[in-house]
């Protein structure tokens, strides 16, 4: 499974290099949030490889969603963010990503993570979690294993880009953290992955499909993502309409053990 959503990911990472290449036409959603062409273009690739593929599983797409369209979902069901980051792609920016993840009775087991821009893609599953190198033409050119790191003396803090907080201010000095870095996107999960970095707190809005792969990529990697209860942060679906989608405040982070 993990060989056909990493290709549906490179694929989609094309389709939004051109778009970027071109310029994006800019468009907002209801909740005033921007959308581009690249989004659109991005999400229909993976939907159509996630359909052929896997017929029987559902997915939960930004897009579709916006759009009214939620599936009734069983134990496992896709989730697809074609393009996380939108802000930073409107930008300029580099740190965008296309994320799909798969849910398996609310935890995500399988995710992959794709930075087109810079031409880099993490993948996690069973416990096995890859950084991958890519070509401009979406070819994989080298991959390598990965692991989170025990948390360092002085630990280095990943920060929202865009959503940053008073709340998110507020830890970082109680904690201590003096070494704080700003990341847009799921990229931070993965950077966590890889070892560079060791917590990333979040207490502002997110939706379970910008969290699920990179989620899945980072407890792959043998770190954790924890709601403020101190639980691991479950991805199921209660009630109706986009609030049910949408993820409590948590913080992820390396090894800790």
């Amino acid at each position: 499974m993990i060989e056909i959503l990493t290709q549906a990911a490179l694929d989609a990472g094309q389709a939004i290099m051109a778009v970027h290449k071109a310029g994006p036409n800019v468009s907002y959603k209801n909740d005033c949030s921007p959308v581009t062409e690249a989004d659109q273009r991005a999400e229909t690739i993976i939907l159509e490889a996630l359909a052929r593929n896997f017929p029987d599983i559902p997915v939960i797409a930004e897009e579709a969603v916006s759009n009214g369209a939620v599936p009734e979902i069983a134990e496992q069901f896709f989730l697809v963010d074609p393009l996380d980051g939108t802000k930073e792609f409107i930008a300029g920016k580099d740190d965008f990503t296309v994320n799909i993840a798969l849910i398996r009775k609310g935890v995500p087991v399988a995710g992959v993570v794709y930075a087109p821009c810079r031409g880099q893609a993490w993948t996690g599953e069973d416990q096995n979690a890859e950084k991958l190198t890519v070509s401009t033409e979406g070819a994989i050119e080298a991959r390598h294993a990965i692991r989170a790191r025990m948390r360092a003396a002085s630990p280095v803090a990943l920060i929202s880009r865009s959503h940053c907080t008073a709340k998110t201010e507020a830890f970082v000095a109680e904690h201590g953290l003096k070494d704080c870095v700003s990341v847009g996107s799921s990229l931070k999960f993965c950077l966590l992955a890889e070892g560079v970095a060791d917590i990333y707190p979040r207490f502002s809005r997110t939706m379970m499909w910008d969290t699920a792969a990179g989620d899945a990529v980072l407890r792959a990697a043998g770190g954790r993502t924890l709601d403020c209860s101190g639980r691991p942060l479950a991805y199921e679906v209660k009630g109706e309409g986009e609030d049910a989608l949408a993820n409590p405040d948590f913080i992820a982070e390396g090894m800790t053990a």
